[in-house]
């Protein structure tokens, strides 16, 4: 993660090399360093360097790494012809590079050569079963051609064996929430809150997801991880606060008619101190809004 102090660095850089102060160089490799994405300027200035001779000599043994720096790029800018060129230099070089093998499968990938790429990682891959990066590159071809179930087997595959990858647990979680299989989605948010559960982002996303399965069970532990995403927030999150006055609402329904202990499972004084809390907060930063938020609140009976 980039601090504020790298981007203000990165941001100065950008703008020293944009109006021609020079820095060109420790701005690529800045760019480099922190990971960030800045393709554009990546492109225009890495090939100023590239398509002068005596630049491009003065950099020794860092050429390849701007060939490579620019390749990726240029296909991220979609200028396949400029990344074709800075990969055919680098296969001259390094013929037998699985490196480079994995520059020449992103520019098929780039140009939609979805069955050339695929073959193409899977050889790198039996070389490298454990290649992180060409196992997500798969499911991301999955995802371009508009394939979720193939995404959805790729990353079940990949989890079985980096069991600690949250980003992949969380982008599995979206696909299936994007294709309404809640409870699929449920189970890795569960497994993402036990890796990391001081993150008040994945205990609101399982509330919401057990919100959208229903029932009056599935209700309360809804309304405890909206409840533990406030706390973790020390009280900042809004969108929690209505969700916990939705629960309420929806348990409420559910009850009607039943038992008094059925009945105070809608804990209306939990309800109470969320809109009380979002009341105030929309005063505070929302006046405007207020009237809407009320009536909001009116159609939910708080």
């Amino acid at each position: 993660m980039v601090t504020k102090a790298e981007e203000t660095e990165l941001n100065q850089l950008e703008n020293q090399v944009e109006n021609g102060g020079g820095g060109v160089w420790e701005y690529l490799c800045l760019v480099r360093k922190l990971k960030v994405r800045r393709s554009e300027l990546v492109l225009k200035h890495g090939l100023s360097i590239l398509n002068d001779p005596g630049k491009r000599s003065s950099l020794g043994p860092d050429e390849w790494t701007l060939y490579e720096q620019v390749a990726i790029a240029a296909m991220d800018c979609q200028s396949l012809g400029a990344a074709q060129n800075c990969i055919k230099v680098l296969q001259k070089k390094f013929p037998e590079s699985k490196r480079v093998g994995k520059l020449e499968a992103l520019l098929l990938e780039a140009k939609g050569m979805w069955e050339e790429a695929e073959k193409a990682y899977s050889i790198l891959l039996e070389d490298n079963p454990l290649d992180q990066v060409i196992h997500k590159r798969k499911v991301a071809m999955a995802k371009a051609q508009g394939k979720p179930s193939s995404a959805i087997e790729h990353l079940n595959k990949y989890l079985e064996v980096f069991m600690a990858d949250h980003d992949a647990w969380r982008e599995l979680a979206e696909i299936y929430v994007s294709l309404q299989m809640y409870k699929q989605a449920a189970f890795c948010y569960e497994e993402l809150i036990l890796s990391q559960p001081t993150l008040p982002l994945y205990h609101l996303a399982y509330a919401e997801v057990l919100y959208t399965i229903g029932g009056q069970e599935n209700l309360i532990a809804a309304r405890k991880y909206y409840a533990s995403t406030i706390d973790l927030t020390g009280g900042k999150s809004t969108r929690a606060l209505f969700g916990i006055c939705l629960c309420g609402s929806a348990i409420a329904q559910l009850s009607k008619g039943r038992n008094k202990e059925d009945k105070d499972m809608a804990a209306p004084e939990l309800q109470s101190l969320a809109a009380t809390a979002l009341e105030k907060e929309y005063k505070q930063k929302a006046p405007a809004k207020l009237n809407l938020l009320s009536s909001a609140l009116r159609s939910l009976k708080l």
